[in-house]
C-alpha cells in the first residue's frame, strides 16, 4: 500500500510545530542578513582602507621631490640662503680696501649659517 500525493493530498501537524517552523525561518532569515550586512560593512571598510593606503603611497614618493608643496620651514630657509646667496655676492663684488666691513658681514654670515642649521634641524625634527 503505497500513498498516493497530489494536488489534494492533506498534511496535518500540529500547530505548535508549524509555530516552531515559521520562528526557524525567521531566525534564519534575521541571522542571514545580519551576516550578509556585516559582510558588506567589511568590504567597504577594506576598500576604503585601499584607498588610504593608495593616496599615502602616493603621498611617500612625492612629498619628498617636493611634487605636493612643502613646509613653511622650508620656505623660510630657502628665503634665508637666497639672502645669504646675495650678501656673498655683494661682497665678492666689494674692494679689498673694505676689510672691515668684510669681517664685520663674516661674523653676521656666520649667525645666518648657524640661524640655517637650527631651521634644518627643527625641520629634520
Amino acid at each position: 500500500m503505497s500513498a498516493k500525493i497530489n494536488s489534494g493530498t492533506e498534511v496535518t501537524i500540529p500547530l505548535r510545530n508549524l509555530i516552531s517552523i515559521v520562528i526557524a525561518v525567521m531566525i534564519a532569515t534575521s541571522a542571514y542578513f545580519s551576516i550578509l550586512t556585516r559582510l558588506e560593512g567589511m568590504e567597504r571598510e577594506m576598500l576604503k582602507d585601499q584607498i588610504n593606503i593608495a593616496m599615502n603611497n602616493e603621498f611617500r614618493i612625492k612629498w619628498p621631490r617636493g611634487e605636493l608643496g612643502a613646509l613653511p620651514a622650508d620656505a623660510r630657509q630657502d628665503m634665508l640662503i637666497e639672502s645669504l646667496e646675495r650678501q656673498i655676492e655683494e661682497l665678492k663684488q666689494r674692494p679689498s680696501s673694505a676689510q672691515p666691513d668684510v669681517d664685520r658681514l663674516t661674523v653676521r654670515l656666520d649667525a645666518w649659517i648657524e640661524r640655517v642649521v637650527r631651521l634644518e634641524e627643527g625641520a629634520e625634527e
